[in-house]
């Protein structure tokens, strides 16, 4: 009787973890063993091509099991969305602190092997954002929206400034005016070009410049709040209806999050990732908590402006205010109690898949 030999199992690659600094021009990627040997590093440039031979180089070494890339939203979002492309497990590292860099030193294949260190070790666990949906879309007229807002506050600075500089009596004439009014008449005043040398002549030149500009930015503005607020309306209805929320608090946060909200592994994360919640700064017989000045500052002044508004308008707010003041807490203890309160609200509306995400 003839036996038929089974086929012997085939062998399944060695896992490797890898580890990636970010540049604008190139990136240099390190891969290591689960003991943390480090087999290889070498520069891809900051291309498409650059990133899939990144990515083949990865898996040449063995089975890729997690990547710590540095810098995802900034230089490293092109390299992270083709790696969660491919399947490949993400997270997002720091750079090394500075007591570390210290010791081991300074250079590209250094960072990409502590890169890859923290993805091996579990230290850093952040899921990068996803950066291919409606909350992309956003976040980038967002972007230009910040800006035409700066860049308006910063015109009327200066024209109030020429104002309260300038000669007399253009001085005299706008001095008292309103800023609507002010705004309105310096756009409209004629200075004459062949007195460009005199001073007054000059001054009504840069005014104009500045009051024109100024209406500019605030059509820019316009134009771009009418194609934001539909689109976060849609992204997620329930977190803008949020009592004190609006379209502009509901943007910033929806950005926080990203498009993969799920990455937000608990209340508490969200709440650390917005810079609300308290951090110990306990001592001896002194039991206390301090301020926290870390976490996405845009995400922290979103819900600050959250509990202005009800401490204003909502009835529970202010009755919780008023018994926390009778309790002998001040006024700031208590914004920083509420802002975390609302952290939780907040996190839940994000977090509940609103039908704009539903697949």
């Amino acid at each position: 009787m003839t036996t038929i030999a089974e086929p012997l199992p085939t062998a399944q690659p060695a896992p490797v973890f890898g580890g990636v600094d970010t540049h604008a021009d190139t990136h240099t990627a390190a891969v290591i063993d689960p003991a943390g040997r480090l087999l290889a590093h070498r520069e891809f440039a900051a291309t498409p091509a650059g990133y899939g031979q990144l990515a083949d180089w990865l898996a040449a070494h063995g089975r890729v099991q997690r990547v710590g890339v540095e810098g995802t939203g900034v230089y490293g979002a092109g390299l992270a969305r083709h790696l969660a492309a491919a399947g490949i497990e993400l997270v997002e590292v720091d750079r090394p602190d500075r007591k570390m860099r210290r010791f081991a030193g300074k250079s590209d294949p250094i960072d990409a092997e502590a890169a890859a260190r923290a993805a091996l070790s579990g230290r850093q666990t952040g899921t990068p954002k996803a950066r291919t949906g409606p909350v992309e879309a956003a976040r980038a007229l967002r972007v230009a929206r910040r800006s035409a807002i700066a860049a308006r506050a910063e015109a009327q600075t200066q024209l109030r400034a020429l104002v309260i500089t300038a000669p007399e009596p253009l001085r005299g004439r706008l001095r008292a005016l309103s800023t609507r009014r002010l705004l309105a008449t310096c756009a409209a005043l004629r200075p004459d070009p062949a007195a460009i040398a005199d001073p007054v002549q000059a001054t009504k030149t840069a005014l104009r410049s500045l009051a024109r500009r100024h209406a500019r930015l605030s059509e820019e503005i316009e134009d771009l709040d009418a194609l934001l607020t539909p689109l976060v309306r849609t992204i997620n209805p329930a977190l803008v209806a949020a009592n004190g929320v609006g379209t502009d608090v509901a943007g910033q946060l929806l950005v926080t999050a990203g498009d993969n909200p799920d990455r937000l592994r608990s209340e508490p994360a969200f709440a650390a990732l917005c810079g609300v919640s308290p951090i110990p700064a306990s001592s001896g017989r002194t039991h206390r908590h301090r301020l926290n000045r870390g976490g996405d500052r845009q995400a922290n002044a979103a819900i600050y402006r959250v509990v202005l508004c009800r401490m204003r308008w909502d009835a529970r707010t202010r009755a919780y205010v008023q018994r926390r003041t009778e309790e002998g807490l001040s006024k700031k203890d208590i914004i920083r109690c509420l802002k975390r309160l609302i952290a939780r609200e907040l996190y839940y509306l994000l977090t509940a898949s609103p039908p704009a995400r539903a697949s």
